[in-house]
C-alpha cells in the first residue's frame, strides 16, 4: 500500500497527494495525519492536490473528512493546487467541501493559515483584555 507523505514546515503539515487515492490509502492518510497533528501540535494542514488530474466524490468526501478531523484537533485545513477541471468537477458533483479553505498554491495556503492564526491570537488577546477590565478587585 502506498502512503502519502506528510511533511512538517514550521507550524504546518504539508500533505502532497501524488498517488491515486484508494479507500485503504485514504483511511491510512486520515490516521497518519491525525497522529502527526497531535504529535507536533501543528495548527495548519495544507493538502496539495496539484498532481490529481481527476477528483471524484470519494476524493471530495475524503478531503472533507480530513478537514473535519483536523478541525477537531485544532488545525485548519487549506487545499491548494486545484486545477480548473477539478474545481468544475467538484461543483458538478455538488461537493462544496465545507470547512475547507482553498488557495492557488502552497505559499498562499501558508499565508492563509498564518493570517487565520493571527486573527485567532488577536481575538484571544481582546477577550483577555475584556476580562481584565471588567473584573472587580
Amino acid at each position: 500500500m502506498e502512503r502519502v507523505p506528510i511533511l512538517k514546515i514550521g507550524d504546518i503539515l504539508l500533505v502532497s497527494i501524488q498517488v491515486d487515492m484508494s479507500d485503504q490509502t485514504a483511511v491510512q492518510l486520515q490516521e497518519d495525519l491525525a497522529e502527526r497533528i497531535v504529535a507536533t501540535g501543528c495548527h495548519g494542514v495544507i493538502i496539495d492536490i496539484t498532481a490529481l488530474d481527476i477528483v471524484d466524490s470519494f476524493v471530495g468526501r475524503m478531503l472533507s473528512t480530513i478537514a473535519s478531523i483536523s478541525k477537531v484537533l485544532d488545525a485548519e485545513t487549506v487545499v491548494v493546487g486545484m486545477r480548473p477541471a477539478v474545481a468544475i468537477t467538484l461543483v458538478e458533483l455538488g461537493l462544496s467541501l465545507n470547512g475547507i479553505r482553498t488557495a492557488l498554491n502552497v505559499e498562499r495556503g501558508m499565508e492563509l493559515i498564518a493570517a487565520s492564526r493571527a486573527d485567532d491570537w488577536d481575538a484571544a488577546l481582546v477577550d483577555d483584555e475584556d476580562t481584565e477590565t471588567t473584573a472587580t478587585p
